[in-house]
């Protein structure tokens, strides 16, 4: 009897462990799977917040910008103005080793790689959209721009596409004109790129002039060709004005310029004055002019 007591006292504490130990394997896994559907919940907030938090950020950085380069890309008008004061130096120093306005490499630089945020600058640092051509042995990228999968320079780093823009445009004779310009011509520059073939977009000129004149990019020509340029250009305008302010006065017939071997007398019988008549006009004390000079005839 005491022996059949013992085996159902064995057999209830056996059951009973079983069952406890079921029980907590049970709440484990519901627990780990409730933990796991909070959590996806919790993720999924967090993910909405990052995003509307990077929506807002990006929203108050300003206006933005729809560049043309290799593909379409719209930036901020404040990535732009991050790409000219990165890349400003470097424009200057081509200029002054090259000749090409720093207006114009930035502005091409800008349009061409989407401010450094388009495909084909990412993939290949190339900032100005120059395909391989021929005579091109280095590193290269097939990319989809006027025809599908067209080749296109690869370079190590930005300096070695700026590089190689300054020699593609010094190198080739279908440039040349250009650097007959002045230097701080940018509209000259924009149209004769376009001229010369560097674009196909019939708008290409005015999208480089707009991007200069918005971001006030020939403050960096300036820059570089110094005070004593810009007083040289004033100085030619200046004498250009008087020229022309001259030449609309004379062909009216009221002045006249005086030229080599003129005398008061025959430039006052050429306009049917006495000598004493084109003194007075002109107050004048003596017979004495100079070659350039302009005298009232009437």
């Amino acid at each position: 009897m005491i022996k059949k007591i013992l085996v159902l006292v064995v057999l209830g504490i056996f059951v009973s462990c079983g069952s406890h130990k079921s029980r907590i394997q049970t709440t484990k896994n519901s627990t780990a799977k409730h933990k796991t559907k909070k959590d996806k919940k919790s993720r999924s907030k967090s993910s909405t917040a990052d995003t509307r938090t990077a929506s807002n950020n990006n929203s108050s950085s300003g206006k933005t910008e729809t560049l043309e380069s290799s593909s379409k890309t719209v930036v901020y008008a404040d990535v732009v103005k991050n790409y000219i004061t990165q890349f400003a130096p470097t424009a200057m120093d081509n200029m002054r080793r090259h000749g090409i306005p720093a207006s114009i490499t930035l502005a091409q630089g800008i349009l061409e790689s989407g401010a450094g945020r388009g495909t084909l600058c990412v993939n290949a640092n190339n900032h100005f959209g120059i395909k391989c051509h021929s005579d091109w042995d280095g590193d290269k990228v097939y990319h989809d721009d006027d025809a599908k999968g067209e080749c296109f320079r690869k370079y190590d780093d930005p300096a070695g596409s700026y590089e190689d823009h300054s020699l593609f445009l010094t190198t080739r004779g279908r440039y040349a004109s250009l650097f007959k310009l002045d230097e701080d011509d940018y509209k000259g520059w924009a149209h004769g790129l376009k001229a010369a073939g560097y674009a196909t977009d019939p708008k290409y000129p005015a999208k480089l002039i707009d991007l200069i004149e918005r971001y006030d990019l020939n403050s960096y020509d300036e820059e570089v060709l110094g005070k004593s340029h810009k007083t040289r250009k004033r100085d030619r305008e200046e004498e250009k004005q008087k020229e022309e302010a001259v030449a609309n006065v004379s062909s009216s017939g009221k002045t006249y310029q005086v030229m080599q071997g003129d005398t008061l007398y025959s430039i006052s019988k050429k306009h049917n004055l006495t000598v004493d008549e084109l003194m007075k006009l002109n107050n004048l004390s003596s017979n004495a002019i100079s070659i350039g000079q302009i005298l009232k005839v009437k």
